[in-house]
């Protein structure tokens, strides 16, 4: 029986009452528009035949997978399993054969399409107005990087090198990874992924490589290490704004350049001499001679925190129009990518991956993020039935509510009902007002005493063996 909603409650469960009444489809794939998903599919050449694990088939289990708590391919193929005989129709085999083959041909473009379209719905919908009416109502965008690891193979050894101060054998190949995420709505935006180690690795060169999602009139903020000329002059000659803290290599002078105000300077910054690797001739040359940059002091007076003084750089020049509180509100709010980028890797099990090819890792880290979108959504949705900002929302409490219900998914059709009690839960979960939270930096529970491997496990096998 579906039932009907009222209220502030019409607007999300309509939406998703439609999208359920058009396509039959797997665990949380009602929020997916399906001709969406297979124009993205065919567009990056997903178009083969199969019985059961169809593209689009392939890209629901995959996405359940990433989901759930149990990340096997055995599990996957259940419930693939399971929504088959809730259908009436003919089962699968649970041999995981099929699907492993099906996952090796699915576009890696795909998902990442799929992400970034449900990232730059979410933000017009809910993020594009700013967060919090800080600096004018403008779009902010916060960006941060992390690392994560996957299993140790030659392949994703060769692809991923593990860091020098590791013994071969002893380590894991590693990732560096880098996320632009929308302030106020939380979406991922779009990522990059590379190696951890060589020419062109860094979190700068990640980041330039998603300049592209910035536009006009965005403002980024991120930690000093983005702050260096480049970056500032890149961004500003796209018309983003910046604000970045002053990098540890620069003086903290304030006796330079135009004073605005108590510890708050206009002061000029000259383009390097020498031309980075990275750059063409022909762009350094086009980089402007001098930056016009705003310098001011923030001082940090809550106790407990380690910071207590702070020097922000950016491009928004007007004490009036932007004053200090209100930049130092902003920098304070890109502690969110931090909290987002944990959500990600602890939550959701992102921080150590499951694929044992270069492939299959970049597939899944697509995947994930396009996981983390859709839980966003939900959250977004909530956020409305709740009357309250998508941020105060808690994402583990999204999470944990999403799983409860997924089972009801496959066979609740079009039950408004079901979906309105979800987006009821999700939004009863919110973070509590801890503004100023204070932790020690230290763990209370002691690991287990067992010895650490210090040298290859096959090496260490075989000694076993030699020596019963």
């Amino acid at each position: 029986m579906v039932h009907g909603s009222h209220g502030r409650l019409g607007g999300p469960v309509a939406r998703i009452r439609r999208a359920a009444a058009r396509e039959d489809s797997l665990v949380f794939a009602t929020l997916m528009d399906r001709r969406e998903v297979e124009e993205a599919l065919h567009a990056h050449g997903a178009c083969w035949r199969e019985a059961v694990f169809t593209p689009l088939v392939t890209l629901y289990a995959f996405l359940g997978q990433v989901l759930a708590a149990d990340g096997s391919c055995r599990a996957a193929v259940a419930r693939v399993l399971a929504w088959l005989i809730s259908r009436g129709e003919r089962a699968c085999s649970a041999n995981t054969g099929g699907y492993c083959q099906a996952r090796l041909r699915l576009p890696e473009a795909a998902p990442r399409t799929l992400m970034q379209r449900m990232a730059r719905r979410l933000h017009e919908e809910h993020g594009a107005a700013g967060a919090g009416g800080l600096l004018k109502g403008r779009s902010i965008k916060i960006v941060d990087g992390s690392t994560v690891s996957m299993p140790d193979t030659e392949a994703n050894q060769s692809a991923y090198p593990q860091a020098r101060t590791q013994k071969p054998g002893l380590g894991f190949p590693i990732a560096r990874i880098i996320a632009l995420f929308c302030l106020h709505s939380g979406a991922v935006l779009d990522a990059a992924i590379g190696p951890y180690l060589g020419k062109q690795t860094g979190e700068n060169a990640l980041f330039r490589s998603l300049f592209e999602q910035l536009q006009a009139g965005d403002v980024a903020a991120g930690d000093c290490g983005f702050g260096s000329f480049w970056n500032f002059a890149m961004l500003q000659a796209r018309g983003v704004d910046a604000i970045f803290p002053l990098h540890q290599c620069r003086p903290e002078d304030f006796r330079r350049g135009k004073r605005l105000g108590r510890e708050d300077r206009l002061v000029e910054w000259r383009k390097p001499l020498q031309r980075p690797g990275w750059m063409d001739r022909q762009t350094y040359q086009d980089m402007p001679e001098v930056l016009r940059l705003r310098q001011l002091r923030v001082h940090v007076d809550v106790p407990g925190f380690r910071v207590k003084t702070l020097v922000l750089v950016t491009t928004l020049l007007d004490p009036v129009e932007y004053p200090r509180k209100e930049l130092a509100e902003v920098y304070r709010a890109r502690w969110h990518a931090e909290l987002d980028l944990r959500s990600i890797k602890c939550v959701m099990g992102m921080g150590v991956l499951r694929s044992k090819s270069p492939a299959m890792v970049r597939k899944e880290f697509w995947m994930r993020l396009l996981a983390y979108n859709l839980i966003r959504t939900v959250m977004a949705q909530a956020a409305e039935v709740g009357r309250c900002e998508p941020r105060r929302i808690s994402f583990t409490g999204a999470w944990q509510t999403l799983h409860a219900f997924s089972s009801l998914a496959p066979w609740a059709g079009g039950d408004s009902h079901v979906y309105a009690e979800l987006l009821r839960a999700i939004a009863s979960h919110r973070v509590g007002g801890r503004p100023n939270r204070v932790e020690p930096r230290a763990v209370k529970r002691r690991p287990k005493p067992h010895a650490l491997l210090t040298e290859p496990r096959k090496q260490a096998r075989n000694r076993l063996l030699e020596n019963p």
